[in-house]
């Protein structure tokens, strides 16, 4: 419901009635909308980890690793009606101080560093130069997937994953044809 309305749609009432539970058995558990909208998240942090970051790191460092994981969160998104919940929510509440988008700044911020991370793991498998700016990387591959996002959910283009492939191996070559980088090559 989150994924395809939006977190805010998602009331006490809105999931009682979608689960045939009573609203007060509902607001007995989670006792407000916002512990509601945490819990969600909450959960769809767990399946995204799940989903998506613990098969990448069953997979050799390197480029192969930085592969599965692009092809691992497209599967994700696409399995959500509306896509990534963490897009969504995002937007919904990025200027809305409270428990809500202070839970989605550290859900972002831990995965903006595993991106880094998993740059760095391809740095140390040889796969991209000694030097490679990790914080531009995540940008850059994060960019990436918000814009196919875009391409997939809001434009509903046909294109979009092939848009997406192109687009990962430009970025892959870009970064594997540099021997020195700094944060100023870009």
């Amino acid at each position: 419901m989150a994924s395809q309305s939006s977190l805010e749609s998602v009331t006490i009432g809105s999931l009682a009635k979608a689960t045939n539970m009573s609203k007060s058995g509902i607001f007995a558990h989670f006792q407000s909308k916002e512990n509601l909208q945490i819990a969600i998240l909450e959960f769809a942090a767990t399946d995204f980890i799940d989903q998506v970051l613990l098969p990448t790191l069953k997979i050799k460092a390197g480029i192969p690793r930085i592969k599965a994981l692009v092809n691992n969160w497209v599967a994700w998104a696409q399995r959500l009606k509306g896509g990534c919940i963490f897009v969504t929510a995002s937007t919904e509440f990025s200027e809305r101080p409270g428990k809500v988008r202070d839970f989605l700044l550290s859900q972002q911020k831990s995965w903006t560093a595993a991106l880094r991370k998993i740059c760095r793991s391809t740095t140390r498998a040889n796969e991209l130069p000694e030097g490679v700016d990790c914080d531009q990387f995540a940008f850059d591959l994060y960019s990436l997937l918000m814009g196919y996002h875009y391409y997939s959910i809001l434009l509903r283009d046909d294109e979009s994953k092939q848009y997406q492939e192109k687009a990962l191996t430009r970025l892959l070559n870009t970064y594997q044809s540099h021997q020195e980088f700094n944060s100023d090559d870009y």
